[in-house]
């Protein structure tokens, strides 16, 4: 057994001692804690079966399971927080996605990579569309915002609207981003994956219905847990001296991704960018193009006013962040100072959420 699973059983053992510290009363920081390591391996989980299923399934329906599934974790924690009424939590934890995706994954992913390879490419075709993606996603986000502050008088109703019409806008965008990778350009996106199937053992086919159960009970565990790390949430990051702000940001896109952090940094030191960055840039898209959009469209039909108006402080860290994610990524090509050069970019943003004082209705 590998050493990363043997992590991920150990730390399946956080799923009892949270419903112990929850039902036992042991302190919201505890439920807290555990709650986020029992969801560590559960994502993981999730992320195996989705894979396995696919290879029964099919590229293309297995393609779409992956796209869907890929950011499950993110979008059922960020549901729950939702349902909670801490919609600043939920913007928050989308931007921390987006920024933790695209400065710290790939940042990890080519400094590591770099330390082993003195250069490492990828397809800068690839790059450009997804640099494209990203700047459309950031003037999505831009828009409500600039509205909300260059109009007197604009009443919540007309913001949520606006932000319901891009929402709509963006999965579609994003649909045809899947048809464009799975089925219209799939050649520029094979390259990676047709390596890493010569390099795999033949092994014999997955037990669907097996896999299947898998998800299922994974997905409701996250749903548990999740609830839990919502409810404990508040009280928890006031006794570590953290405002939500920092920690929607910070902390719960680190959970939610964890990993998929670990396939992307792996599959680097193997000298495979095309899909690492797939991955980090992938996941960076999804976020922005379905999920935060699904979660818009889901608040209305919870009664939740949840919109696309985020605070300028976040719009400026996310447009930091994709400027200087395209501009290292445009020429396909990678080494460790372009790593150190994005987790730097990280460390100085996580600095400046960090002493960023408490915003009215965050924290």
């Amino acid at each position: 057994m590998s050493t990363k699973n043997i992590i991920l059983f150990a730390l399946l053992l956080f799923i009892p001692i949270s419903v112990a510290a929850h039902f036992l009363e042991w302190g919201e920081l505890i439920v807290f804690i555990t709650a986020g390591l029992a969801i560590l391996p559960l994502a993981a989980w999730m992320g195996t079966a989705t894979e396995e299923i696919a290879v029964v399934v099919g590229p293309s329906l297995g393609g779409l399971l992956n796209a869907t599934f890929g950011n499950a974790t993110e979008l059922i924690i960020a549901l729950v927080a939702l349902n909670a009424g801490l919609i600043d939590v939920v913007k928050a934890s989308i931007t921390g996605s987006i920024i933790s995706n695209l400065l710290l994954v790939m940042g990890f992913s080519m400094l590591l990579g770099g330390l082993r390879y003195k250069e490492q490419t990828f397809q800068p075709i690839v790059a450009r569309v997804n640099a494209d993606s990203m700047n459309l996603a950031v003037i999505a986000m831009l828009m409500p915002t600039a509205m909300n502050y260059t109009s007197q008088g604009i009443n919540e109703q007309t913001l949520q609207n606006f932000s319901i019409a891009v929402a709509v806008v963006l999965i579609l965008v994003y649909a045809l981003t899947l048809l464009f990778s799975m089925k219209t350009h799939s050649y520029l996106y094979d390259v990676g994956v047709a390596e890493t199937e010569e390099e795999e053992i033949p092994h014999a086919k997955p037990n669907m219905m097996l896999w299947i159960g898998v998800l299922l009970v994974c997905t409701l565990l996250v749903a548990f847990e999740s609830e839990m790390l919502v409810d404990s949430l508040e009280v928890a990051t006031s006794q570590l001296g953290l405002t939500a702000l920092f920690t929607g940001v910070i902390l719960v896109p680190i959970v939610g991704n964890a990993a998929e952090h670990a396939t992307a940094v792996t599959v680097a030191m193997k000298n495979k960018m095309d899909l690492s960055l797939s991955v980090a840039v992938g996941s960076s898209m999804q976020i922005a193009l379905f999920v935060a959009p699904v979660l818009v469209i889901a608040g209305r039909i919870m009664g939740k006013p949840m919109d696309l108006d985020f605070q300028p402080f976040e719009l400026v860290a996310v447009v930091a962040s994709v400027l200087i994610a395209n501009s290292i990524s445009s020429d396909g090509k990678s080494n460790w100072l372009e790593g150190t050069l994005l987790l730097a970019t990280y460390t100085v943003l996580g600095f400046a959420f960090y002493f960023h004082p408490v915003i009215e209705g965050i924290g």
